[in-house]
């Protein structure tokens, strides 16, 4: 069956080249100009992904992004945003407020369409729910809220969103380059030394002070996983 692909985007000769060039892939894809028709859209079309512009008229892109997020039918299709903003401020509410993937305008419609596929194609059964567990590790992606045992760990919107990209590949090691990708993107230029930084901090939050319970394992040129042997 082919993908269904909600697009939510005010610009008119824009939402038909995507449209077109979607089409053409085998998309069967929907659309809508403004935020007052999306959610309506969204809960009579139930698309396999949506594609959402930042800026839209009446209702913005954030709060349509928020209103779907809240309804669990719902919750866990995959979003990309459309925008603008290039800030790395903007890209960091966009990512916790819970989009997938986000594209700065003017963007390649074969890239947006190779993104699009990528993110269908990584979707599996633990995308889906609504928590993830590694041994006394728990992340409720509902409520934005880490345990580890019966202590809540507090942790900044990238800490968690590396948690959770860990949590959904116990034991395979992300490069640097790889974390970039998945929590910044590959559109503004972020050094490795930060992905150091922030899987650091994770480390702190999760061991307050217990080295020998470390479950992020440091893979010696390679990168970083969870600890399979963690206990």
């Amino acid at each position: 069956m082919n993908k269904k692909v909600l697009l939510i985007e005010d610009d008119k000769d824009l939402q038909e080249i995507v449209s077109y060039n979607f089409s053409k892939e085998g998309f069967v894809i929907n659309s809508c100009l403004d935020g007052e028709d999306a959610m309506e859209m969204v809960k009579h079309e139930n698309p396999d992904l949506i594609i959402l512009d930042w800026m839209l008229p009446n209702v913005s892109g954030v709060e349509i992004l928020r209103q779907i997020r809240s309804i669990k039918k719902y919750r866990k299709i995959p979003v990309i945003m459309l925008t603008a903003k290039n800030e790395e401020t903007d890209r960091l509410k966009a990512f916790d407020g819970g989009a997938d993937d986000y594209i700065s305008k003017p963007f390649s419609n074969a890239e947006l369409i190779a993104r699009s596929k990528a993110i269908l194609r990584r979707i599996k059964p633990e995308d889906f729910a609504d928590s993830l567990n590694f041994h006394d590790i728990e992340l409720n992606r509902d409520t934005k809220r880490v345990f580890r045992g019966k202590k809540e760990i507090k942790l900044g919107p990238v800490e968690f969103k590396l948690l959770e990209v860990f949590l959904m590949r116990p034991g395979q090691v992300f490069s640097r380059e790889q974390l970039l990708d998945k929590i910044w993107g590959n559109e503004i230029y972020v050094e490795d030394r930060t992905v150091d930084v922030h899987v650091g901090r994770l480390r702190r939050a999760l061991n307050r002070g217990k080295a020998k319970k470390d479950p992020i394992r440091t893979v010696r040129s390679s990168g970083y996983s969870l600890n399979e042997k963690y206990s």
